[in-house]
């Protein structure tokens, strides 16, 4: 490979604004062979990159293309004065899905998302990254749908062959998601305060409860009571029953209940209770008749 060769690769390459394949340089250079070409190209890029400069030699869209590094993309941009072309969540999901399953139609794709696509697909067309490959043999001829080079050129992609590969994505997530060490101490420890924490929980729990319990079961105990004197009251039918029912009341259950009554109370009223049995007339005196009475009565 002369001199020549590589200084005339490097100013073709210089002068193309998009990536330029081996074919497109040997159809400048018919005299020269393919591999050699080739070899220019491979020995120009390992220059540039022991060279240490601003931009490299890269092989994108099936051909080869000068290309900035990334971390002098921002000064670029300020001196163009424009913004990066951004693409929505939307069209970006849509355009990974044309990138790995095309060729591709769009009730496809409108399956694998659920929604309308049409508006997407305008806007990915004007931005050249998708293309019109052609229509399928089904009713109504649907287009189908593919990526195109600039798409390659966009994502600096050599070829759609390579884009990750699924198990490469997932093996990504893994790795970013994997906990560390310290995550791991600090479940550990949450843990440990969770177990620390129950035993206070239940103890909260039975103080909490035992009172309303207790609350519940004295109204109980009350109605109880307050039935069982309503139970004894006196009734009309028999009236030593009654006057001997007071007595048991009080003697008996003014100990066990605790009323707020006086001592003084309750023997007053035992007294009255046991004045009026020795007076009220019990009911054998009522019904015999006294010598007296027959002897009384006048004969007509």
């Amino acid at each position: 490979m002369s001199k020549s060769l590589k200084l005339i690769v490097e100013a073709l390459l210089f002068a193309s604004d998009t990536p330029i394949t081996v074919r497109d340089i040997h159809s400048c250079l018919p005299d020269s062979k393919a591999s050699d070409i080739k070899s220019a190209l491979e020995v120009l890029k390992f220059e540039y990159e022991e060279l240490g400069r601003s931009f490299v030699l890269k092989e994108v869209a099936k051909g080869y293309q000068f290309r900035s590094r990334s971390e002098y993309g921002s000064y670029i941009l300020r001196m163009l004065q424009t913004s990066p072309n951004r693409l929505s969540r939307a069209a970006m999901e849509t355009l990974a899905i044309i990138a790995y399953k095309q060729p591709i139609l769009r009730h496809e794709l409108e399956r694998f998302r659920g929604v309308d696509v049409g508006g997407i697909l305008r806007t990915l067309l004007e931005k050249d990254l998708i293309r019109i490959m052609g229509r399928e043999q089904l009713p109504g001829r649907p287009l189908i749908y593919g990526t195109t080079k600039r798409f390659l050129e966009t994502f600096d992609l050599k070829d759609i062959s390579s884009l990750p590969k699924l198990k490469e994505i997932k093996a990504l997530g893994s790795e970013e998601y994997e906990p560390t060490p310290a995550d791991e101490g600090e479940a550990s420890e949450a843990q440990a305060g969770e177990v620390i924490e129950e035993p206070h929980a239940v103890g909260d729990e039975v103080t909490e409860e035992a009172p309303s319990e207790l609350i519940a079961e004295e109204p109980a105990a009350n109605e109880e009571v307050s039935a069982g004197s309503e139970e004894e009251e006196p009734t009309p039918a028999g009236e030593g029953d009654a006057l001997e029912a007071p007595t048991g009341e009080v003697t008996e259950e003014s100990p066990e209940k605790g009323d707020e009554a006086s001592e003084e109370e309750h023997v007053e009223e035992i007294e009255e209770v046991s004045l009026a049995s020795e007076e009220a007339p019990t009911g054998s005196e009522k019904d015999e008749p006294t010598p007296q009475s027959e002897e009384e009565t006048p004969e007509y």
